[in-house]
C-alpha cells in the first residue's frame, strides 16, 4: 500500500509543471515592465498621500485654533500644528520636485 502511494504522489509531482505549463499567460495589471517606472510611480503615489494628510493636518490646526473657546491652549497648539504641517508640506513639495527631477534625469538621460 505504501508504494502505490509514492507512486501515486511522484505522478501527480510530475505532472504539476505540465498543468502549470498549459495555464493561460497572465498580463501585466501595472501596465508598465519597467523597474524604474513602477518605483517612480510608488514614490509619487507616497507623496501624494503624505500631501494629503499634511493638509488634513493644517485643517485640523485650523479646527483647534477657531474652536479654542478663550483659554488659550488650544491656540498654541493649534498654531504648532499650523506651523509644522506647513514645513510638511513644503518638505513634501521639495522632495516631489527632487524625486521628479531625478527620475527624469534617469528615464531621458536629461534634466
Amino acid at each position: 500500500m505504501k508504494i502505490y502511494k509514492s507512486i501515486i504522489v511522484s505522478a501527480i509531482v510530475t505532472a504539476i509543471p505540465l498543468w502549470v505549463s498549459a495555464q493561460v499567460v497572465i498580463d501585466n495589471p501595472l501596465g508598465q515592465s519597467d523597474v524604474r517606472v513602477i518605483i517612480g510611480r510608488v514614490i509619487q503615489g507616497a507623496l501624494s498621500v503624505s500631501g494629503t494628510l499634511a493638509l488634513l493636518m493644517v485643517v485640523y490646526g485650523g479646527i483647534l485654533w477657531l474652536t479654542d473657546m478663550g483659554t488659550g491652549k488650544q491656540i498654541q497648539k493649534g498654531k504648532d500644528i499650523l506651523i509644522w504641517a506647513t514645513l510638511g508640506i513644503i518638505l513634501i513639495a521639495g522632495a516631489y520636485v527632487i524625486t521628479t527631477a531625478i527620475f527624469n534625469a534617469v528615464l531621458t538621460g536629461s534634466v
